[in-house]
C-alpha cells in the first residue's frame, strides 16, 4: 500500500510540474501573429504591460506603432509585400523582441528574426513540400587547417531507402558573416531542393553546405572557440571535402556530377576553387561576386576552357553595389575568352531574396 501512494504522490507531482510548465508558456492572451488576409498582414503581440510597441521589417520604411487593445494585444494591419521571405522584429519600450507567435525564425550571425513568408509564385518553393530530404551535420577532421569541422549536408528524399543509387553534388558556399547553416536556415536550401524535386524539375542531388571561415571550427552557437590555421579555405574544399563528401555518401566521383556555387565571399571561392582546380567541378556558379580584371585573368579562363565544363552561370542584382561592377568584368572576361556563359540579372541588391532565387533557378539547370 505504502509503494502504491508513493506512486501516486509521484504521479501527482509529476502532472504538477506538467501543468506548471504549461501554464508557464500559456500566460497571457492567446493570439495569432502574423495572419496574412488576402492583401493585408496582420501583427499581434501580447504585451499588457508594455507602453510603447512598434513592429520593425526589413521591406518596411522605418517602424510601424502598434495600437494596443483587448486584454493587452498590441496590433497593426499593414499592407503585405510582394510573395517572398522578410524578416521582422517588434520593439516594446525600446527593447527588441521576436514574435513568440511565430515558429519560423532564422539566424543570421548573432541575430534570431522572424520570418514572414508571403505565399506567391515566387516564394512556392521555401515551403515544406510533401517529400522532404534529411540536413544532417557531419564532423571531418581538417589536417591542412588544423582542426575539426562540421558541414550540413542535405541528401534528398528516398535516399536512406535506395541503397543502390548514386548522386551529384552541389557544393553551396555561403557569404561573408555566415556559416555551414546560412543556407539551410536564411536561403531555405532544403526546401527549394525538396520542391524542385518533387516536381521533376531538378534532379535529385546531395547539397554540400560547409564553413567557409577557415579558423571556425563550426556555427557560432555552438560555442567552440576559434582556432586552426587561416590558410587559403578553397585547398581544404577541394582536397578535403570533396574527398569525404564521396568517400562517406554513395555520390558520383566525377566532374560532370559536381557543381559549385557560392554567393559573395562563397563566389570568390567558387571563382578560385575552379580556377586553381580546372576540371574539378563542371558546373561553376557564382553569384553576387564576379571577379577582379588581372593580368593573368585570361590565361586562368582559358584552363577552366581547356579543361572543360558543362555550365559557367553567373548570378547577381542590378542593385547590387558590392558585386555589380565585378560581375560585369567576369562576364565580359568570359566573353572575350569565347566561354559560353549565362549572366543572370535580377532586381535588387546584396540579400538573400536574390541568392534564395538563384538556386531556385540554377537548380533545375544542373547535372541534365
Amino acid at each position: 500500500m505504502k509503494r502504491i501512494l508513493t506512486i501516486v504522490a509521484v504521479a501527482m507531482l509529476t502532472v504538477a510540474a506538467s501543468a506548471q510548465e504549461l501554464a508557464n508558456f500559456s500566460r497571457g492572451a492567446a493570439v495569432k501573429s502574423p495572419e496574412i488576409n488576402g492583401d493585408k498582414v496582420t501583427f499581434r503581440l501580447s504585451a499588457n504591460y508594455a507602453t510603447q510597441v512598434n513592429l520593425t521589417g526589413n521591406w518596411l520604411q522605418g517602424a510601424v506603432p502598434m495600437a494596443k487593445g483587448e486584454k493587452g494585444v498590441w496590433e497593426v494591419t499593414i499592407d503585405a509585400p510582394e510573395p517572398e521571405i522578410y524578416t521582422y522584429s517588434f520593439t516594446v519600450d525600446g527593447v527588441t523582441v521576436a514574435d513568440p507567435q511565430n515558429y519560423y525564425v532564422q539566424r543570421d550571425g548573432t541575430r534570431y528574426l522572424n520570418m514572414l513568408i508571403v505565399p506567391g509564385e515566387r516564394s512556392e518553393n521555401y515551403v515544406e513540400a510533401n517529400k522532404r530530404g534529411t540536413v544532417a551535420y557531419r564532423w571531418y577532421d581538417s589536417k591542412i587547417l588544423g582542426i575539426n569541422r562540421r558541414m550540413t549536408v542535405y541528401t534528398p528524399y528516398g535516399y536512406e531507402s535506395n541503397p543502390k543509387a548514386k548522386y551529384p553534388v552541389l557544393y553551396l558556399l555561403h557569404g561573408g558573416g555566415g556559416d555551414e547553416e546560412a543556407w539551410s536556415s536564411m536561403g531555405r536550401a532544403a526546401q527549394i531542393l525538396d520542391n524542385l524535386i518533387e516536381k521533376g524539375l531538378a534532379k535529385p542531388m546531395i547539397v554540400v553546405m560547409p564553413n567557409g571561415n577557415p579558423t571556425q571550427q563550426a556555427a557560432g552557437p555552438m560555442g567552440l572557440p576559434t582556432s586552426g590555421k587561416n590558410e587559403p579555405y578553397i585547398k581544404s574544399l577541394v582536397e578535403e571535402i570533396v574527398p569525404f563528401i564521396e568517400k562517406e555518401y554513395r555520390a558520383i566521383a566525377k566532374p560532370e556530377s559536381r557543381a559549385i556555387a557560392g554567393l559573395s565571399m562563397g563566389g570568390g571561392h567558387t571563382t578560385s576553387a575552379t580556377i586553381t582546380y580546372p576540371g574539378k567541378f563542371s558546373w561553376i556558379l557564382p553569384m553576387s561576386a564576379g571577379i577582379r580584371e588581372s593580368d593573368h585573368l585570361d590565361a586562368d579562363l582559358q584552363g577552366i576552357k581547356k579543361a572543360g565544363y558543362k555550365l559557367y552561370w553567373v548570378g547577381c542584382g542590378s542593385a547590387d553595389a558590392l558585386a555589380y561592377k565585378n560581375t560585369q568584368v567576369l562576364d565580359e572576361a568570359l566573353t572575350r575568352n569565347g566561354m559560353e556563359h549565362v549572366t543572370f540579372i535580377s532586381d535588387g541588391g546584396h540579400e538573400w531574396k536574390n541568392w534564395r532565387l538563384y538556386l531556385n533557378t540554377f537548380a533545375q539547370l544542373l547535372f541534365k
